[in-house]
């Protein structure tokens, strides 16, 4: 059992140092062509967040626990309402032209911290400042939206305004190309397994003796049968040619 695996182990190392250089050619092609698309095809996208609490309604008593897990609940119907068609198409109208509803609800994404009563509302844009744009417009028009539809809900203040983002979000530049290497890697190698498995031709004393379960009596060297090849021209090339009658 172990001198057949030892013996697999042995064939797979074979294959790969054979087809090596097909290996190194496939990886390398997919690392530059992942290096050359993040760097100089894919755009950059630059994201601008506002974060907005929902605390107890003002004039109310002191907040107990039971009140912060309601409010926690609530910040999940404010999510909902921030993502709705009536804030995004308030937002595209305070954006102005060029803005649509499907432009804001594609480009901003709302999401709860955890375990806690705030919300934060992201936008994406290639350019900072409409990312920017994008936030403060859905943060402002969300909050006089839920105090119009909701109006018993919770106090809703904005905690922290959206500043221009300095570095983009997207592309990951070396996680895509850690990727790429690592897909060409993989897919190198298993087009070597697949040759390999598909080739079923002889081509040393090795594949005699297991494909064909004979033994090796001899093995003529590469440089005796060229020279052999060589003396062989030499002597047609001597023999007298046959004059014409």
């Amino acid at each position: 059992m172990e001198d057949e695996m030892t013996l697999d182990l042995r064939d797979l190392f074979y294959m790969v140092r054979k087809r090596m250089k097909l290996i190194v050619i496939i990886t390398l092609l997919c690392t530059l062509g992942s290096g050359i698309v993040s760097f100089f095809v894919l755009k950059p996208v630059y994201e601008a967040q506002t974060s907005i609490i929902v605390g107890r309604p003002q004039g109310t008593e002191q907040t107990v626990y039971s009140d912060i897990v309601m409010y926690q609940n609530l910040v999940q119907t404010y999510i909902q309402i921030a993502k709705s068609k009536l804030v995004a198409d308030d937002s595209a109208r305070r954006l102005g032209e060029g803005f649509t509803s499907k432009d804001v609800q594609s480009a901003i994404t709302v999401s709860p911290q955890s375990d806690t009563q705030i919300m934060v509302i992201k936008a994406r844009s290639e350019d900072p400042s409409t990312a920017v744009q994008i936030a403060t417009a859905v943060s402002g028009s969300f909050i006089e939206t839920s105090k119009a539809v909701f109006p018993t809900g919770g106090d809703i203040q904005i905690m922290d305004r959206a500043q221009v983002p300095t570095t983009p979000v997207s592309p990951n530049k070396k996680l895509n190309i850690a990727i790429a290497f690592l897909i060409g890697l993989m897919g190198s190698l298993g087009l070597v397994f697949v040759i390999e498995y598909l080739d079923n031709t002889i081509k040393s004393e090795d594949d005699v003796a297991r494909y064909l379960d004979l033994p090796v009596i001899g093995i003529i060297p590469k440089e005796a049968e060229d020279n052999g090849d060589k003396r062989r021209k030499n002597a047609r090339r001597s023999q007298p040619r046959a004059s014409r009658a």
